[in-house]
């Protein structure tokens, strides 16, 4: 089948260059003739394992192609999957002028019938917003689908092609079934293509979105009560999560979600609430106790070391909002880091990944370590941030030697409390007590 995908973001880049590892020929659209040039060249510009593989193999097999061109793009293809940005708007709702521009430039060069795919994340009515466009532009005859994206960065190839579940929203029969038919392939070990309204559709990706962040939120909250009254939330955790009514994702306590989905679709979901006279008090909760949760972090370094951080250096060991990605929109380390810098210390920081993307949020404003060790040399504490996999299991004892004062404030729970002790680390989690060495 012939596709076009416009947007070469993180989800239109994903899901063309599966599309096309499926046997479609796809092209993805984009207006950034740079980063175009670069991807024909397999150099890709976010870091998610897998994908630069995939995108190499199929160009190479002219299976996946890249273009300027969306006019082209649109008549020789069937469907057509809107994967452009939704950035938040300053009230919190989801800004639809790029999702319409292209729903503009696509009934313009319509040629036939079309499928048009609203694969970027947007609010309940978008399709009917992007029909309307359309129409403005064209008397042929086509179809507008919901078709929500569930990829975790980090593990986003695999999550498409080796999907949960797949929702279509479609209210033509038509449209269904070109879209059951693209699916197919991804689905053979009996995993559920699940068809909806549009509307539903569209509602299902905030949902389950804003329910996983909540999950998170609601282990912050009940860590930080756990923290007060002597408990161990990292056993709680493993109370709670081995009844198989809640399970055990999303429930580890630490410094909060963050990314470009859940921050984002959790307040564009409040804000609809709001344009229909809903308030949506758990979401609202969730997202608060979000913020906090970072707010806390600094407020225990703050009991240790004092207001005024002047002269403190800390280590922090990984930027980015999750491991596996450089991404760090809306990352904690971002928040965190600001706060100590208010307070006067000076930061070095290590990431595999995500130091690019930290330079410009941060600039020279911190310092920037080519090794995990490097960062902790002759700093006060050690701050974990990012768990990633190479923080694990690191030599403690050579960490103790480097540091000023053997402290690791630990966002993740990562570390064994008693084994640092021992060691002679001073050890301060999140939900539990910390301890002395």
């Amino acid at each position: 089948m012939k596709i076009t995908v416009i947007g070469t973001g993180y989800v239109g880049l994903v899901a063309g260059t599966c599309l096309a590892d499926m046997g479609n020929f796809v092209i993805c659209v984009d207006n950034n003739k740079e980063k175009l040039d670069k991807l024909e060249q397999g150099i890709i510009p976010i870091y998610e394992p897998g994908l630069e593989e995939l995108v190499k193999s199929n160009v190479a097999e002219n299976r996946l192609k890249f273009s300027l061109d969306l006019d082209s793009a649109v008549k020789e293809s069937e469907v057509c999957f809107i994967a452009v940005g939704t950035p938040q708007d300053e009230d919190g709702s989801a800004d639809l002028q790029y999702v319409l521009g292209v729903a503009e430039q696509i009934g313009k060069a319509m040629n036939g019938y079309k499928v048009i795919v609203d694969k970027s994340t947007v609010p309940v009515g978008t399709a009917d917003k992007v029909t309307e466009m359309i129409k403005r532009y064209t008397n042929h005859n086509f179809d507008v689908v919901s078709n929500p994206e569930f990829l975790k960065q980090g593990n986003a190839v695999d999550d498409f092609l080796m999907p949960d579940r797949v929702v279509i929203g479609s209210n033509s029969d038509k449209a269904t079934a070109i879209m059951q038919e693209i699916y197919s392939p991804f689905l053979r070990t009996g995993n559920k293509i699940v068809v909806m309204d549009v509307k539903s559709a569209e509602m299902t990706k905030y949902a389950a979105n804003s329910f996983l962040a909540t999950k998170i939120s609601f282990m912050n909250e009940i860590a930080n009560l756990c923290e007060k009254v002597g408990a161990d939330a990292e056993m709680v955790r493993i109370g709670i999560s081995t009844d198989s009514k809640i399970g055990n994702k999303f429930l580890f306590p630490g410094l909060g979600y963050g990314g470009g989905c859940f921050p984002k679709d959790v307040k564009a979901l409040i804000k609809t609430g709001s344009e229909y006279g809903v308030d949506m008090s758990i979401i609202k909760s969730a997202d608060k106790v979000n913020f906090v949760q970072r707010k806390l972090f600094v407020e225990k370094i703050v009991r240790r070391f004092g207001d005024d951080l002047t002269g403190k250096c800390f280590a922090v060991w990984g930027l980015a909002f999750k491991p596996k990605t450089d991404d760090m929109r809306e990352a904690p380390a971002i928040t965190i880091i600001n706060s100590l810098l208010e307070k006067g210390a000076k930061i070095k920081a290590y990431d595999p990944k995500a130091v690019e993307n930290a330079k410009r949020i941060f600039g020279d404003k911190i310092c920037y370590s080519n090794t995990s060790y490097e960062a902790v040399k002759d700093a006060d504490a050690l701050l974990l941030l990012t768990e990633w996999n190479e923080f694990r299991r690191p030599n403690m004892e050579e960490v103790k030697v480097s540091l000023k004062t053997p402290i690791i404030f630990d966002g993740r729970n990562q570390y064994n409390s008693e084994r640092l002790a021992q060691i002679g680390f001073e050890y301060i989690p999140v939900g539990k007590k910390g301890l002395n060495g």
